[in-house]
C-alpha cells in the first residue's frame, strides 16, 4: 500500500473550495494561527508559575499570554535561570525588564540587553554595567541597530 495520495484535479478543486479562508491567505504565517486563548489557558499559565519545579516555571515566564501579575512575580523568582526567562520574552512589560535590569544575576541581566523591547534608560544603565559581557551585548546590540539598511535589488 503506498502512502502517496493522488487527487484528482476535482478533487483538489473540491478541497481548496472548503479549506478555511486563513489556508487561502497570501500569508503564510496566517496557515499556523495560534488557537485563541482562553480563561483556562490563563489559568493553567498561573498554575505553571507557581509550580515547585523551576523548569515548570521557566516555561510560564515564557509564555507570550500571561498576565503582569505572573510576569511581575517570576521575575522576584528565587532561581536565575527562571528570572532570565522573563528578561528574554519579548512579551514582559517594560516596568518589569526595567527592574531585572538591576538584577544580581548577570546573566540575567545580559538577557534584559538583547530583548529587542527593553526601554531606552534601562539601555542605558546596563551600558555601564560592571559586567563586560552585558557591556558587550548593549554595544553588539547598538551597533546593529545604527547599521546601514541593506538595500534590496
Amino acid at each position: 500500500m503506498s502512502c502517496i495520495r493522488f487527487n484528482t484535479p476535482a478533487q483538489r478543486r473540491q478541497l481548496a473550495a472548503s479549506a478555511p479562508v486563513r489556508a487561502t491567505s497570501p500569508d503564510p504565517v496566517a496557515q499556523f494561527l495560534s488557537p485563541t486563548v482562553t480563561a483556562s489557558k490563563i489559568a493553567r499559565i498561573r498554575r505553571l508559575a507557581s509550580d515547585a519545579n523551576p523548569r515548570i516555571r521557566e516555561s510560564a515566564a515564557l509564555s507570550y499570554h500571561a498576565p503582569e501579575e505572573v510576569y511581575a512575580a517570576l521575575a522576584k523568582d528565587p532561581v536565575a535561570s527562571v528570572r532570565a526567562c522573563v528578561a528574554k520574552n519579548e512579551h514582559t512589560p517594560c516596568d518589569i525588564l526595567r527592574e531585572l535590569a538591576s538584577d544580581p544575576d548577570e546573566t540575567v541581566r545580559a538577557w534584559v540587553a538583547i530583548n529587542y523591547f527593553v526601554p531606552a534608560d534601562a539601555m542605558e544603565r546596563l551600558a555601564q554595567d560592571e559586567s563586560g559581557t552585558v557591556r558587550g551585548l548593549v554595544a553588539w546590540k547598538t551597533q546593529l541597530a545604527e547599521a546601514p539598511e541593506p538595500v534590496s535589488v
